[in-house]
């Protein structure tokens, strides 16, 4: 019998708790296909991790991440601890991950299943067919910068952030996204602020010159506030985009309504030394947290996504992605994707129902 595969699993902080056993229940499906052996372990990070060890990123976590294959976490954060120092807060744990297993680059596709043409806040047919991936660098940039903090000065508050990337960085995400914009259609779009903002002037110099190194890709700059205006506007034009941190965060939250919902929206965040960790876009949505109404099919094909690059294993994430479209196609819809028009053959489900169905067609596929 092979080693069975380490996989860690991150439920973290509201509707996470729900939508990842849906998740690993399918990754079990999924596994049993193939012929992979996973062995799941769960840990702490979050305010729940906050409740229970004061800390939102125990050493014990990272350290289980550390010798795991991949890590699934659902999501964090809520109002209970809002109060909180901002260093001390939830978020802090899911940045300090990210930080201690050096997951640089982190991919978020925006997918269109055929079936939620109608549920796009664009026109279907603008949106019919979409097919982007977002490439974001995730250690660097203003989440992490230093100094930053909030002081006094002649008596009055002033907050501070520092935005900052050395050329390695950009170097090494800009080889990311040109090699995955060569599996796909061998465009890259980058995105910047180069006109006001030294280090995204630095970041163009950077990306221009790794471009050369890639003659086979036709590269691209955008502003990102008219990248912004562009995937709202004609968003097929783009194939792979990449951008620093804060640029990421904000074009990806846009690129995931292009696709009917938040609740759609997979992500993958790679390691130089192949970790990845694997969640999905939403948050903790605490206003509907234990009421089995969120859409677990983000974390599906986050799982997805984790066995095509953290288990090598095309054939399964294949398989779960076709799954999810004939559920969809089959009308069965979770509250976020249900859409506002004319609902003729369309079923709601909750969460639990909705992995069900998941498993149910990975089990039937031929």
């Amino acid at each position: 019998m092979s080693e069975k595969i380490e996989i860690l699993v991150l439920p973290g902080d509201g509707i996470g708790t729900e939508v990842v056993p849906v998740a690993v229940a399918v990754m079990r499906a999924a596994a049993a296909r193939t012929g992979l052996q996973l062995a799941f372990s769960e840990a702490l990070i979050g305010g729940t991790a906050i409740d229970r060890t004061g800390s939102p990123l125990p050493d014990e976590t990272v350290e289980r991440a550390r010798r795991a294959r991949a890590v699934l976490l659902g999501a964090v954060g809520g109002p209970k601890w809002d109060a909180l120092p901002t260093r001390e807060r939830p978020e802090r744990g899911l940045l300090g991950l990210r930080a201690a297993l050096g997951l640089f680059a982190n991919l978020r596709p925006a997918l269109l299943f055929a079936p939620l043409a109608d549920a796009s806040s664009l026109k279907p047919e603008l949106v019919a067919g979409l097919d982007l991936l977002i490439v974001r660098e995730l250690t660097g940039g203003i989440y992490f910068g230093e100094p930053r903090g909030i002081e006094t000065v002649n008596n009055e508050r002033r907050g501070f952030n520092t935005d900052v990337y050395t050329e390695h960085e950009i170097d090494r995400i800009a080889r990311v996204a040109f090699d995955l914009a060569r599996k796909r259609n061998h465009r890259l779009c980058s995105v910047d602020k180069a006109n006001v903002l030294e280090v995204t002037q630095l970041w163009r110099e950077v990306v221009t010159g790794v471009g050369a190194d890639y003659p086979d890709v036709e590269l691209s700059h955008m502003y990102v506030d008219n990248a912004g205006m562009q995937l709202v506007r004609a968003p097929k034009q783009f194939d792979v985009m990449v951008t620093g941190n804060l640029f990421g965060d904000i074009l990806s939250d846009v690129a995931a309504m292009l696709t009917g919902s938040l609740g759609m929206l997979p992500s993958a965040s790679l390691a130089a030394d192949g970790a990845g960790l694997y969640e999905p876009v939403h948050g903790s949505a605490p206003d509907i947290a234990g009421q089995d109404k969120a859409n677990p099919l983000a974390t599906i094909l986050s799982a997805a996504m984790l066995f095509r690059y953290s288990l090598d294993a095309p054939a399964a994430a294949d398989a779960i992605e076709a799954a999810v479209d004939r559920v969809l196609e089959a009308g069965y819809r979770t509250g976020d994707i249900l859409g506002s028009g004319d609902r003729t053959g369309l079923r709601l489900v909750g969460t639990r129902e909705m992995g069900e169905r998941v498993i149910e067609q990975l089990e039937s596929a031929p």
